[in-house]
């Protein structure tokens, strides 16, 4: 098995090339400097020409504040550039692994959000996400992969914040209302190859299991790496921004269960692995 994976400078698209590697799965990694999703005619020779049989599209504009002020942009990468793949994807007969977020359905309320539940986004992130999962589901063979919360070796995330902001200032105040799971990229990479390598199509939901709130989850990073930090609970209401964020990002994993696929590991295990792969650096 051949795979393009997009986004490979990013978080996932990084570790999903690792893991490939570590099965002896050839996947080819690229990003804007290789192939600019935006860019249909470019899209359609690389992805004809490579002789892939899958495509995982890790690719995206994740800036979510950003967003609010750059919507066309945001758009361009999210809806069109996901657009530009689907289409070559569906002329080849070939699957698509699009990774998608909560962020499509409202964040309200309290019970977690099953995979076919109506989506209305809050934002502009959100909205362009929304449309990138219409663009994918319109083929035969997809697979649409909703995550949250993400963090890896490779790049930014909460977890190396609140390590720096830790150090810097020896105190931080976190939000306590907004309640999810972590994603643990190193994780999930493990399940995007055994899906792709599987006809399982569909809309699936993949966080490490539990939940905790952002508060908690710092409080959970410093005890983990041993730092004495004074963590101090705020509400949404006290730290604005410029995109609404959803209270509610629990998430229904129905469909991993119902198609026989393994849940990720609670996600305080996730981080005591990934505190540790960050001291190898």
């Amino acid at each position: 098995m051949k795979l393009l994976v997009t986004g490979v400078k990013g978080q996932l698209g990084y570790d999903v090339v690792k893991e490939a590697e570590k099965r002896g799965v050839e996947a080819v990694g690229v990003d804007i400097d290789e192939m600019d999703i935006t860019d249909a005619k470019q899209v359609r020779e690389v992805i004809t020409k490579g002789g892939y049989d899958a495509v995982v599209h890790c690719a995206a504009w994740t800036a979510v504040d950003k967003a609010e002020d750059m919507e066309e942009a945001c758009r361009k990468v999210n809806k069109e550039g996901t657009e530009n793949i689907a289409q070559v994807c569906e002329v080849l007969d070939i699957p698509i692994m699009y990774f998608s977020t909560d962020y499509v359905f409202n964040g309200q309320g309290s019970e977690p959000w099953k995979e076919y539940d109506k989506r209305a986004p809050l934002n502009v992130y959100g909205q362009t996400k929304y449309e990138g999962e219409l663009a994918v589901e319109k083929l035969a063979k997809h697979f649409i992969i909703r995550i949250a919360w993400v963090f890896g070796k490779n790049g930014n995330n909460f977890i190396k914040t609140m390590l720096r902001l830790g150090k810097e200032r020896g105190a931080v105040s976190v939000v306590n209302d907004q309640i999810g799971s972590p994603t643990y990229t190193y994780d999930l990479a493990k399940l995007v190859l055994d899906m792709i390598q599987s006809d399982k199509y569909g809309t699936y939901h993949a966080t490490n299991e539990g939940i905790c709130s952002w508060y908690e989850f710092a409080c959970e990073i410093f005890k983990q790496a041993g730092m004495n930090v004074q963590v101090t609970p705020v509400s949404s209401d006290e730290f604005p921004t410029k995109a609404k964020r959803p209270c509610n990002s629990r998430m229904n994993k129905t469909e991993l269960d119902r198609n026989g696929f393994d849940r990720l590991p609670t996600w305080q295990d996730a981080l005591h692995r990934y505190l540790k792969e960050l001291e190898i650096e």
